[in-house]
C-alpha cells in the first residue's frame, strides 16, 4: 500500500510541475495548464480516498 501511495505522490508532483511548465511556456494561450492541474486535483482526491480506505481496513496504523 505504501508503494501505491508513493506512486500517486510522484504522479501528483509530475502533474504539478507540468502545469507550472505550461503556465510559463504558453502564457495563457492554451488550456494545457488547466488540464494538468485538473489531473493533479483528481489524483489528490483519489489518493485521499485511498488513504481513508487504507486506514479503515487497517493497512495503515497511526504509527510511523
Amino acid at each position: 500500500m505504501r508503494f501505491i501511495v508513493l506512486i500517486f505522490l510522484a504522479f501528483i508532483l509530475i502533474s504539478l510541475f507540468s502545469g507550472l511548465y505550461y503556465v510559463w511556456k504558453d502564457r495563457g494561450t492554451s488550456d494545457r495548464a488547466v488540464k494538468a492541474l485538473t489531473v493533479r486535483v483528481i489524483l489528490s482526491i483519489v489518493l485521499f480516498a485511498l488513504l481513508m480506505i487504507g486506514f479503515r481496513l487497517g493497512y495503515f496504523t497511526g504509527k510511523l
